[in-house]
């Protein structure tokens, strides 16, 4: 459909410009530019709708000339992607010698090297020429990119972006060729933005493939051991198996930073006084610190399935199995650290609320006390309203009757107030003298 359109674009252009050049008419130019600028823009309206790999299938199906024009009306940004999706011939007829290059992707590709890892830069396609690799790591890489790697490979690279809507089960299996498929989460722990981000893996002739969409702690850990510890990797299993301990070492390094943000926020909290705005911004804290830790729960979940799975798949050897067996067992602690971190957050929010509860209750005590001192002042200046109270200040002038009724409001309102503070010191004093008898009973029971 796309073709045709395309086609019939193409063509009613040719037919104009044939048109206009072949008749006399005032302002030819004029007439053939702005005929030329209409077909240009309703073909890069209709180009800029459709995707990458329909443009090249739409470029190898034109007439060299036609498919050249087409070319020229291609957005530079998107040029490097469709160069990706055409044949060679056709490459260097569209771009001449220029190769399709990963733009703004990261390939790595590693090999072993007395003992050790050694880094490929991959820019092109040159570069994949004549490497043997036991590891192949894409990151941020484009369909098309994906696409051919690949080819090269013989095996189909997913989108980590689509494994998320993949059930568990479906997420670790094993191909009829004998490829095997784990889709994991691994951490990315960053201050105010910790996410999971999701990493395919696929083991394949002795390759491993990682594509992903982040840049992650884990793996620049695990290049960098690789490259400096001689013998640290064996084949892709090793390199697999390491990547997912890794990935437990970062949860438990993010477990310890939970730890020890809850112990401060636990010190402001056991303290005497907390206003309500620093119990809102301690509540913030321990949301965030509980999301994480929740996060981080899930993400060692996901490496045990992982790790469980790769364990039936017998693919293992003895050494990596046991070593799958310890980043289990390390899993194991992790999940009882979770459970207590869990309970830690629970007392502290508990806690934290039981202090806006007790800012309410002093308010709310505030206002009865005021309620209790005011209340004979509204009853004795009710009192005065009266019509009966004239009489009773009859022949007293008015400044001598109304400040003395003034004066006794005050002292009967002062007088509530001394009794109410003296009623309170006493209960007070009672709770303490009944708390050193208990101390003293269990003192002497102990004894």
């Amino acid at each position: 459909m796309s073709l045709e359109k395309i086609t019939d674009l193409l063509n009613k252009q040719k037919l104009v410009e044939s048109m206009v050049h072949s008749q006399s008419m005032p302002r030819q130019d004029l007439v053939a530019t702005i005929v030329h600028r209409q077909h240009l823009a309703e073909l890069q309206n209709l180009i800029a709708k459709l995707p990458t790999q329909e443009i090249g299938n739409i470029l190898e199906a034109l007439p060299t000339e036609e498919a050249v024009l087409l070319w020229k009306q291609i957005p530079e940004e998107r040029e490097n992607d469709i160069l990706w999706e055409v044949s060679d011939s056709l490459r260097e007829q569209l771009a001449g010698s220029r190769e399709p290059g990963f733009a703004e992707s990261q390939l790595n590709a590693f090999e072993l090297f007395e003992g050790r890892l050694r880094q490929i830069a991959i820019t092109g396609r040159k570069d994949l020429e004549g490497v043997r690799p036991i590891w192949v790591d894409l990151l941020n890489a484009t369909e098309a990119e994906r696409a051919y790697v690949g080819k090269h490979f013989g095996l189909e690279l997913p989108d980590p972006g689509d494994t998320t809507d993949l059930e568990v089960s479906s997420r670790f299996h094993v191909e009829e060729n004998n490829e095997i498929h784990l889709h994991s989460n691994f951490l990315l722990d960053r201050e105010g933005n910790s996410r999971s981000v999701p990493v395919a893996f696929i083991l394949h002739d002795g390759i491993l493939f990682s594509v992903r969409h982040e840049e992650l702690p884990v793996f620049r850990l695990q290049r960098r051991r690789a490259r400096t510890q001689p013998g640290y990797v064996s084949d892709c299993n090793d390199l697999l198996l390491d990547l997912y301990g890794a990935d437990v070492e970062y949860s438990a390094d993010s477990l310890e930073d939970i730890y020890n943000t809850l112990r401060k926020v636990g010190r402001h909290v056991l303290s005497e006084t907390m206003s309500d705005t620093e119990a809102a911004a301690i509540l913030a804290d321990i949301a965030e610190e509980e999301d994480l830790n929740g996060r981080i729960r899930s993400n060692i979940l996901d490496t045990d399935r992982a790790l469980t799975f790769l364990m039936r798949c017998k693919i293992l050897s003895s050494n990596q199995f046991d070593d799958a067996r310890q980043t289990l067992r390390n899993i194991e602690s992790l999940n009882s650290h979770t459970a207590f971190l869990f309970d830690k957050i629970n007392f502290l929010m508990d806690a934290t609320i039981g202090f806006i509860n007790i800012n309410q209750n002093k308010r709310v005590s505030q206002l009865t006390v005021f309620g209790v001192v005011f209340m004979p002042l509204n009853i004795l200046a009710g009192v005065g309203g009266m019509s009966e109270f004239s009489m009773m200040t009859q022949g007293i002038p008015w400044p001598i009757a109304y400040g003395s009724f003034v004066a006794g409001m005050g002292l009967i309102g002062w007088a509530t107030y001394v009794a109410l503070k003296y009623s309170e010191s006493r209960k007070l004093k009672s709770r303490a003298r009944a708390t050193q008898v208990k101390v003293v009973r269990d003192l002497l029971d102990l004894k």
